[in-house]
């Protein structure tokens, strides 16, 4: 399988529709919060310390999709549901996705995730990431994902470049088979210098069970600079529905941001 195959999807992955009033730079002061004007929306809700804007509407990237603002909610033990769901009046599939109102710098960014994200439809995407564009540039995932092939890879982690360089998207994936329930912890530092993610299974804040770690380093990748939202989505891969025909949910126990020091 050539080396296209695989970059083509990650291309594809975490695009999304929003529009910045301008690019912040991380300077000075690499951890200050920025306001970015995101997608027009009435809904948001809060957790983990921040506020976040909850996507709706339909054609809408990546997918594109369909997406539903009752299928991001936050329940009363504070943790935040994304759902992909079936509307059977309107005969379409429902996906999920969040984007904070601030944008941040370097730090170290964690979540913890509740849920078989490991074993998902071959068709389902969950997203936890930064993206302020435009395409191709400013931008760092980690990606629960087989692209609509079962022989795929099922985590994926990308590190996107500055913009208006002349840098190149570079990713590596991974098979992760889920041990000790379905509770894992996903984490990234980010620096001027490197990206560093790690994956663990269960919940902890250091270390422990680290399954998979990759650092990210120039000069083969060009570290975004951008003070830039956090993402978090869970959607249907070109917009195809999950092949095994079932709704998909998944829970986000936490998300930390510590600042660089």
């Amino acid at each position: 399988m050539n080396k296209f195959f695989f970059m083509l999807p990650l291309l594809l992955s975490c695009k999304d529709d929003i529009v910045m009033s301008a690019t912040p730079k991380v300077s000075g002061d690499p951890v200050t919060l920025v306001s970015a004007t995101v997608q027009a929306s009435s809904t948001t809700l809060n957790f983990g310390g921040y506020t976040w804007i909850v996507k709706s509407g339909t054609g809408m990237g990546p997918g594109p999709n369909t997406w539903g603002a009752a299928n991001a909610w936050v329940d009363t033990a504070g943790l935040l549901h994304l759902k992909v769901s079936y509307d059977n009046a309107a005969s379409k599939w429902v996906c999920a996705g969040i984007t904070s109102v601030n944008s941040f710098g370097y730090g170290t960014y964690q979540w913890q995730v509740q849920g078989p994200v490991s074993t998902m439809d071959k068709n389902i995407v969950a997203g936890l990431f930064h993206y302020s564009g435009p395409n191709g540039y400013n931008e760092m995932d980690v990606e629960f994902a087989r692209w609509g092939d079962t022989t795929n890879p099922n985590v994926n982690y990308s590190v996107y470049p500055m913009g208006g360089t002349n840098g190149k998207e570079q990713h590596i994936r991974t098979e992760w088979v889920q041990t000790g329930g379905t509770s894992s912890t996903h984490r990234y530092t980010w620096t001027k210098d490197s990206v560093v993610f790690k994956s663990i299974n269960g919940f902890y804040n250091d270390d422990t069970n680290v399954f998979f770690t990759s650092t990210f380093l120039p000069p083969k990748t060009t570290i975004p600079t951008a003070g830039m939202p956090v993402k978090m989505n869970l959607w249907c891969f070109r917009g195809m529905a999950p092949s095994d025909g079932k709704e998909v949910e998944i829970v986000i126990r936490s998300f930390k941001f510590t600042p660089a020091p």
